[in-house]
């Protein structure tokens, strides 16, 4: 059975560090495109970045640019998402998600929510 896993959520304050990750059980991540989006009460879910699946392409939303880092460790099997001066604004549930990877629609998609399988979530809230 095909299962992503999150994990690293918390609650912290702004300014503060997280990593989330994601580990994949059942297949190999490798040549999966991965992808981290979020969804904040009453709001639409957010695509926040994403890689390619030779890892050579990654892309974030311009609300996390500078702040946010994704990598991903093929000897784990789990892609990270290290995230830095946390805002209020970033509390939402975090999701990561994965499809078979493409040169062409890892770079034109990433950040949409066309993805294959998700995760149950992580909750990150920010605050004082």
């Amino acid at each position: 059975q095909l299962q992503l896993v999150e994990s690293g959520g918390g609650l912290v304050q702004p300014g503060e560090s997280l990593r989330l990750s994601c580990a994949a059980s059942g297949f190999t991540l490798d040549t999966y495109r991965i992808g981290w989006f979020r969804q904040a009460p009453g709001k639409e879910r957010q695509g926040v970045s994403c890689i390619s699946s030779g890892g050579d392409f990654t892309n974030y939303a311009d609300s996390v640019k500078g702040r946010f880092t994704i990598s991903r460790d093929h000897a784990k099997n789990t892609v990270y998402l290290q995230m830095n001066s946390l805002k209020p604004e970033d509390t939402a549930v975090y999701y990561c998600a994965a499809i078979e990877g493409s040169w062409w629609l890892d770079r034109i998609r990433c950040l949409t929510n066309e993805y294959s399988y998700w995760g149950q979530g992580t909750q990150v809230t920010v605050s004082s």
